[in-house]
C-alpha cells in the first residue's frame, strides 16, 4: 500500500514538473548571445556609481548593493568580531578604544563618499574571500578615496599582493600622518 502511494506521488512530482518546466531541451547561447547585466536587466557601469552606504572605514556599499572593499588600507573595527579582539590582543589597545577609533574612520569616510558618485579602478584581483569588490575609489573631481583616508590619519596599511599598485603611495601619505599627528594619531 505504501509503496503504491509513494510511486503514485513520485509521478505526480515528475509530471507537475514537466507540465509547470515546459521544454526540457537546454538552449545553448554563443557567446556573443550572452551579455552580462545586473539583475532585473540594468547594465553596471563602475565609472560613475552611487555609494548609498559606508558600512565601516574601508568598506562601501553600492547602489547595486554591492559591497567594496578598499585596498591597501585598513580602519579600526567598529563592532565586535574576532578581528577586533585580535587586533586588541596585539595592540595591546582595549576594544572600547579601537571601536572609538573605528568610529571616528568610519564617519571621515562616511562624509567623504557616502551619497556621492564614484569611480572605481581594479587591480590584479577582482574580488576578496568575502565576495567584496576589491578597488581604488575616486570622486567625481578626482580625488583618490583610498588615499585620503590614509592621508588624513583614519586608515592603516593593510597590503595584500598581488594587489601592490599603490603601495608605496600609501606608505609615503601613512609615515605623514602618522608624524603631523592627523586624525587617529593626535
Amino acid at each position: 500500500m505504501y509503496r503504491v502511494v509513494i510511486i503514485l506521488f513520485i509521478g505526480l512530482l515528475a509530471l507537475t514538473g514537466y507540465l509547470f518546466c515546459g521544454d526540457l531541451d537546454p538552449v545553448y547561447h554563443s557567446k556573443e548571445q550572452v551579455k552580462w547585466q545586473i539583475p532585473f536587466g540594468k547594465s553596471f557601469d563602475y565609472n560613475d556609481v552611487l555609494v548609498t552606504r559606508v558600512v565601516d572605514g574601508d568598506t562601501l556599499v553600492l547602489e547595486n548593493s554591492q559591497r567594496v572593499r578598499l585596498i591597501g588600507i585598513d580602519t579600526p573595527e567598529i563592532h565586535d568580531s574576532f578581528k577586533l579582539s585580535r587586533d586588541a590582543k596585539r595592540s595591546g589597545t582595549d576594544a572600547a578604544s579601537i571601536k572609538r577609533m573605528g568610529k571616528e574612520s568610519y564617519e571621515f569616510t562616511k562624509k567623504l563618499v557616502e551619497g556621492k558618485k564614484v569611480k572605481l579602478e581594479f587591480d590584479v584581483e577582482r574580488y576578496d574571500k568575502y565576495k567584496r569588490i576589491l578597488a581604488y575609489v575616486y570622486l567625481a573631481d578626482g580625488t583618490f578615496v583610498n588615499a585620503e583616508i590614509v592621508a588624513q590619519g583614519y586608515a592603516s596599511l593593510l597590503t595584500y599582493s598581488p594587489n601592490v599598485k599603490y603601495a608605496d603611495l600609501f606608505l609615503k601619505l601613512y609615515r605623514l600622518a602618522r608624524e603631523n599627528k592627523r586624525g587617529l594619531w593626535k
